[in-house]
């Protein structure tokens, strides 16, 4: 298996096909369809990495990120999304998620 991730940040591999998704729609999107037992996973295993990771791209130029910088900050940003379920609305996700497929996103203020 090839590496997605930047080596540092490997425990996040069983990951990144889920949640390594391009656009704040997108990802706002696969919150929605995600499980709670996904969600969870995912913020137990990336919570504790958020620092790090933050200071590893903080290093280096958004534009010169290279395709595993650009997952990794990905999915980072996806765990805010999985955050806001997980932290804030615990058990009331599936409710909200019920409402929010009344909102249709199409556009954002970080793109699409």
């Amino acid at each position: 298996m090839t590496a997605q991730l930047p080596a540092e940040f490997a425990a996040l591999e069983p990951f990144a096909a889920q949640w390594a998704i391009s656009g704040s729609v997108a990802r706002a999107a696969a919150r929605g369809k995600s499980t709670a037992a996904e969600r969870e996973a995912f913020y137990a295993a990336a919570k504790d990495l958020l620092t790090p990771a933050l200071a590893y791209l903080d290093a280096r130029k958004l534009d010169q990120f290279n395709a595993a910088e650009t997952r990794l900050m990905d999915m980072m940003l996806s765990l805010a999304h999985v955050a806001l379920a997980v932290e804030g609305l615990g058990d009331d996700e599936p409710r909200h998620a019920t409402m929010r497929q009344h909102m249709h996103i199409i556009r954002t203020p970080a793109g699409v």
